[in-house]
């Protein structure tokens, strides 16, 4: 098999012993696991949870503490234990590893995105195997992230992955929980994953040690396809070979189709991380231009302009009917726009002394219904 990267997500039930704290022998066998991989010449990058679940104890926690305090200490602790332990496991295979630490902040500005993106694409270059988690000590953001399943999938789709495994103590996706209904049966395949199904996962129970669910696993899923990232939910404490879950003979449900296209890189930022500073509502002309014929949105096309904003910053774009069908990076601030909403190119770069005409330039727009985003 040709070499493929490969983005590895293991959360905390996966890492953690029967009394909560973290297991050394479950995390030596993922380790052993992963060191397989990159023997075989794959390349992996790993987002691991489990510094709350690995610290709590320490802290005299009987249990995974429930408040954002309690949390944050847990995980203070836990994540210099977490990643002490990966470093010594991936030192007897000779591999040497790196910790990031990152927040939604990291994502949401793009000078830290790119960043983010310089930063492992350099240690995979020196063939460093890069561990990431949600820096759980300061960022309350991560409470709702879904156990790092959403982190992962936009680190997959950042890195330009061929593959993301979201591990889990579950061995894929069920219509209804396994562990109350024992006559349900698994997805071996999934496609496209539905908003229904998404929804159908809402009563699901997660873990005691993890803050995910399958509908977290879900909605990542989801993002990592739209990426152009092929998907595997499953079990893999019982998995002594990961080469097993690429060759699609792993223990849990695939998604997604092979070479699949997703958004390009220089847009993920606009799709999935960029803070939306106002909105541009526009006219069906202008709707059928950039849905379907892929052109810049151009003044002449603008009915009204919402909020406040300037030229660089992100913006939805709406039609008639306040359907959401784009985002993008404006040329123009929201002042010049409602000095020239509706005119012609000519006259609106006349009137505010632009070079170009483009409001917001096809290479900077993301056509979110095309693209499979909503």
């Amino acid at each position: 098999m040709e070499k493929q990267r490969i983005v590895i997500k293991i959360g905390s039930s996966s890492l953690s012993g029967e009394q909560g704290g973290l297991s050394v022998a479950k995390l030596e066998h993922y380790v052993a696991a992963i060191a397989g991989l990159r023997e075989a010449g794959h390349e992996v990058i790993l987002v691991s949870s489990g510094a709350v679940a690995a610290g709590f104890r320490s802290l005299g926690y009987p249990s995974r503490p429930v408040t954002i305090e309690g949390k944050q200490a847990a995980a203070a602790v836990g994540q210099g234990l977490l990643i002490q332990a990966y470093t010594t496991a991936f030192h007897q295979y000779q591999i040497v590893s790196a910790q990031l630490l990152l927040t939604r902040d990291s994502f949401a500005h793009k000078r830290q995105y790119s960043n983010v993106f310089t930063t492992l694409s350099e240690l995979m270059k020196r063939s460093v195997l890069p561990i990431i988690n949600e820096n759980d000590s300061v960022s309350i953001d991560e409470l709702t992230f879904g156990d790092n399943d959403m982190l992962s999938a936009l680190v997959s789709g950042l890195m330009n992955a061929d593959h993301l495994f979201l591990l889990t103590d579950i061995d894929g996706i069920y219509p209804a929980d396994p562990r109350t209904n024992s006559k349900v049966q698994r997805y071996e395949y999934l496609q496209t994953i539905s908003d229904d199904l998404i929804q159908s996962m809402d009563h699901h129970v997660g873990s005691k040690v993890g803050t995910g669910g399958m509908k977290s696993k879900l909605l990542a899923a989801k993002t990592a396809i739209s990426l152009g990232v092929q998907v595997f939910v499953g079990n893999g404490d019982n998995t002594y070979d990961f080469q097993d879950i690429l060759a699609g003979n792993g223990c849990g449900t695939y998604m997604g189709v092979q070479k699949e296209q997703g958004v390009r890189k220089p847009k993920q930022w606009i799709a999935f991380h960029s803070v939306i500073q106002g909105c541009l509502i526009i006219d069906t002309g202008a709707e059928r231009a950039i849905s379907m014929e892929g052109k810049s949105l151009l003044p002449a096309g603008i009915q009204e302009i919402e909020g406040h904003f300037m030229a660089g910053d992100v913006v939805e774009v709406r039609n008639i009917d306040n359907e959401i069908i784009a985002k993008g990076q404006v040329s123009y601030s929201s002042k010049e726009l409602q000095a020239i909403k509706g005119l012609r190119s000519k006259d609106a770069m006349t009137q505010t002394n632009h070079s170009k005409a483009e409001v917001i330039h096809r290479d900077q727009m993301v056509v979110l219904r095309k693209e499979g985003l909503v």
